[in-house]
């Protein structure tokens, strides 16, 4: 075992709120009533029985109290990938962590043999348990959800995600069966959210369970095994973060179901709100059209990232890492300030030294510098390398200003912004990371006519929409 898992301070898992765990066989509607409780489009929802496999959490609020919400797997499936064992560990794993358990069912459907065999292993691991029958889209299905009684835990409650049925009854029912706590307050908010992407087979489940310290996300060597954005929680030094691990990313005409269009569209989305992602990367395999891709909406997103060459260990011998750098650097031209890291997600080797460089990765989008710094800057690099005529006429840069952080974003003003190339752009760009504490995420850079009367100082909204690296 790697040291990364001795030291008091190391990589740990944060639990501190009451876990509530959904389960049921499948197709009943768990992911659905998972979205609905979080009010939001956490799980894929698809006819396919099988589409959960992992489990995914959410915390909860409701006058004053906190509890998380935990989706699992169909229980009783068999995997059309042979991963029925694996999917059983996480859901069985759900139940051991989970303080009380919602056993769902379809009220359309009525009792089924699995929905029996199910009732009779949530008897024998003593939690609470509360019956919800789902899909009762109208009172007319009312009646027919009385017959679940015979399960065993009492009268169900009654629910319907797609008629909106009873949201709040069914959180009042909850509430009163959790544990008793001092300070049920979610924790405070995770200090960096990382993304974890990368195509599939390339280690991203492995990284998430080392942080996690737990089997938190099934690994395989089945292609496709994460079907869907999943957010864990661990600690580092005492600060909270959020690891989101992403479905592999494979080229769009090479979809074939609505899952892999889903799980493409959560890993975008994924990458759009962390703080910081990291691109994963087998050392074993050459960059592919579909790393292109990836990097490419990471860039366009202005998002800070480190790639990270996974499984490094099984090259010893094979390969250095000044080789895998210009390989990268080659790779993406745009991207060259992106640093690189090389790891064993399965050993924890360097795990902890990449989380450390994505904290400063994250400090970095977050500075400001003042006006005055940058105009210094700014004239020192024009007159080292003015921009070319345009139109028979000098261009001319006023002054500039940092606007935003996340990315860090400067708006130039000056004579026309159609005078200034590209390369010249670069250069500018090239100039700020050098010489501000931008040096390793992304700039935005915006070149605007000014204004005047200061009416620039208004209209610092309409940057927002252009974009120029």
């Amino acid at each position: 075992m790697s040291a990364l898992y001795s030291p008091p301070s190391a990589i740990r898992r944060a639990m501190a709120l009451p876990q509530v765990v959904i389960v049921g066989r499948p197709n009943v509607g768990k992911s659905s009533l998972f979205n609905w409780l979080a009010r939001k489009r956490l799980a894929i929802v698809d006819d396919m029985a099988g589409v959960t496999r992992d489990r995914q959490s959410f915390t909860v609020e409701h006058e004053g109290r906190y509890f998380d919400i935990v989706d699992t797997g169909g229980m009783g499936i068999e995997d059309v990938d042979q991963l029925t064992r694996e999917v059983e560990q996480q859901i069985d794993a759900g139940m051991r962590d989970g303080h009380m358990m919602l056993m769902v069912v379809d009220t359309q459907a009525g009792i089924t043999a699995l929905d029996q065999t199910i009732a009779q292993r949530l008897h024998r691991i003593g939690k609470p348990v509360l019956l919800v029958a789902n899909k009762a889209d109208s009172p007319r299905w009312d009646s027919d959800a009385e017959a679940f009684v015979r399960l065993g835990f009492g009268r169900p409650l009654i629910t319907s995600t797609r008629a909106n049925r009873n949201r709040l009854e069914l959180i009042e029912a909850i509430l009163p069966q959790l544990p008793a706590v001092l300070d049920d307050r979610p924790e405070t908010e995770p200090e960096m959210k990382l993304a974890i992407v990368g195509r599939r087979n390339v280690g991203k489940s492995t990284f998430v369970n080392t942080l996690a310290q737990s089997d938190r996300m099934i690994v395989s060597e089945v292609a496709g095994t994460t079907r869907d954005s999943v957010d864990v929680r661990f600690e580092l030094d005492g600060r909270s973060f959020v690891a989101i691990d992403t479905p592999g990313l494979r080229r769009a005409g090479s979809f074939n179901r609505d899952i892999d269009f889903y799980g493409s569209h959560r890993a975008h989305r994924s990458i759009r709100r962390a703080d910081v992602v990291l691109a994963f990367f087998d050392a074993n395999e050459p960059i592919s059209k579909v790393d292109r891709q990836l990097c490419n909406y990471i860039a366009a997103e202005h998002k800070p990232c480190i790639f990270v060459v996974n499984k490094w260990d099984m090259l010893l011998g094979k390969a250095v890492t000044g080789q895998w750098a210009e390989h990268l650097q080659h790779a993406f031209t745009t991207m060259k300030y992106a640093p690189i890291a090389f790891i064993t997600a399965k050993t924890g080797k360097n795990v902890k030294t990449l989380i450390n460089h994505a904290q400063m990765l994250f400090k970095q989008s977050r500075q400001r510098v003042a006006t005055a710094g940058l105009n210094e800057l700014l004239q020192r690099a024009l007159k080292l390398h003015p921009p070319p005529l345009y139109q028979q006429r000098l261009p001319k840069i006023y002054y500039g200003t940092q606007i935003d952080i996340q990315p860090p974003t400067i708006a130039l003003f000056c004579s026309n912004p159609k005078a200034f190339s590209e390369d010249y752009r670069r250069y500018l760009l090239s100039v700020f990371r050098d010489h501000l504490p931008f040096g390793e995420v992304p700039i935005r850079l915006f070149l605007q006519p000014r204004k005047k009367d200061g009416a620039e100082r208004t209209s610092r909204q309409s940057f927002q929409s252009k974009s120029s690296e």
